[in-house]
């Protein structure tokens, strides 16, 4: 079975936000063994819309469209789905209940473009929207079924978790989809192939190996499909510690977790704690940190001294080091980084120092410099990095280069 997701909005298209509902809603179709075929983004205009069904009922068994559900004149999914489908609306009396009930909650005054979010096209099922007042709307036509959700991402989320996935379920009878995923390091990605080529080679025609590279790290990502479960996970294991005994030093996790998770992981086993210390990175490291459930065991905290006084008085860099050296240098950089051990009282730190961009380069420092060092009991390790001159791209390669570092070191010290 396949689905085709469609995001509606001029905002996706002009680039005013970022459609993260369709990467979330084909994480959880896969989850029940139902394959994407496609994902489109279209613009507010009926035509357009009109096209991208018409396309993927080509396509697909079931369409997931998010967006364009709101009360205002721009926001026209729900007319185009009735002239699509050729049909009438009607008032549905629990939706106007519902939309009346929450504004009468926040005692805000309801107008008739409120009331209005209530009416529906008269054959499609309505399924309420607990965190909102739009509606989500079932249609069985043309023998597919077409969803409809509003675009907020929380609504959405709380909609496909307790209502859509379940009903999808229960409609089809859905294959197992299995996936084995290995996190790499410190290896690129042509490289990492010429290791295992006679592996990927030797794979049978239903497990499929996809080459997930991001920077520093490489995801390796086996997959296949069927009815046993128990059977597939075990097949793709044989060649999950083929793989992993052939590239074993560069091996992270044998999990689909973020490189940041694998560092937690590690640290929590050993009861180490860890703490920050950023500049040209702006908090970015601490955020990937802390976006995890669970890792103040290990996080302490950290801090973001961009000035010479906050370097100096938080984490205790020499007057005379910046003086000498400047900021952006492995002298101020290791003793950001010892500074961060004693205040912040942790068994590992690392910081980061660097010219971010676009603009701020120096002789012999041009933009993309950063001087990265990581501190623990045994010692101070440091590199410098040479990156380009994209602001956003320096602070993630940064933060990326950063972690790699801590890794690193943990390895080596405390395995």
């Amino acid at each position: 079975m396949l689905a085709e997701i469609i995001t509606i909005g001029d905002e996706i298209l002009i680039g005013q936000i970022v459609d993260t509902n369709s990467a979330w809603m084909a994480k959880q179709l896969n989850l029940i063994g139902m394959k994407v075929k496609q994902i489109t983004s279209v613009s507010d205009d009926a035509d357009h819309i009109i096209e991208a069904l018409q396309e993927a009922e080509k396509r697909a068994d079931v369409i997931l469209i998010t967006g364009g559900l709101g009360p205002t004149k721009d926001d026209i999914t729900k007319v185009t789905l009735a002239k699509y489908f050729n049909m009438g609306f009607r008032r549905d009396e629990e939706t106007l209940q519902h939309v009346t009930e929450i504004f009468e909650r926040f005692n805000r005054p309801m107008i008739d473009l409120n009331r209005k979010q209530a009416d529906v096209p008269d054959r499609c099922t309505v399924i309420k929207n607990k965190n909102g007042t739009a509606p989500c709307m079932w249609f069985e036509e043309h023998g597919k079924i077409f969803v409809s959700m509003p675009g907020v991402p929380f609504e959405m989320m709380y909609l496909m978790d307790d209502e859509i996935i379940p009903r999808i379920k229960a409609a089809f009878k859905l294959p197992v989809i299995y996936h084995k995923t290995i996190l790499t390091s410190n290896i690129g990605e042509s490289f990492l192939a010429v290791q295992i080529e006679e592996i990927e080679d030797a794979l049978p025609a239903h497990i499929k190996l996809a080459y997930l590279p991001r920077l520093g790290q490489v995801r390796l990502r086996l997959s296949t499909s069927g009815t046993d479960e128990a059977l597939l996970q075990k097949e793709v294991e044989v060649y999950a510690q083929q793989i992993i005994a052939k590239v074993k030093p560069y091996v992270v996790a044998e999990e689909d977790i973020t490189l940041e998770k694998a560092i937690l992981n590690f640290m929590e086993e050993r009861k180490l704690t860890l703490s920050t210390a950023e500049s040209c990175t702006g908090g970015y490291i601490a955020h990937l940190i802390t976006q995890h459930p669970g890792c103040s065991s290990v996080y302490e905290g950290g801090a973001v001294t961009y000035s010479y006084e906050l370097k100096m008085s938080v984490l205790g860099v020499q007057q005379e080091t910046l003086a000498k050296y400047g900021a952006v240098s492995e002298e101020t950089v290791r003793e950001m980084a010892l500074g961060a051990i004693k205040h912040f009282k942790t068994d590992y730190s690392v910081a980061v120092s660097g010219i971010a961009g676009p603009d701020g380069g120096l002789p012999g420092k041009p933009v993309g410099t950063v001087w990265i060092a990581v501190a623990h009991a045994k010692g101070v390790v440091s590199k410098v990095f040479s990156f380009g001159n994209k602001r956003a791209q320096n602070i993630e390669r940064s933060a990326s280069a950063a972690l790699s570092m801590i890794l690193n070191e943990l390895q080596q010290h405390e395995d």
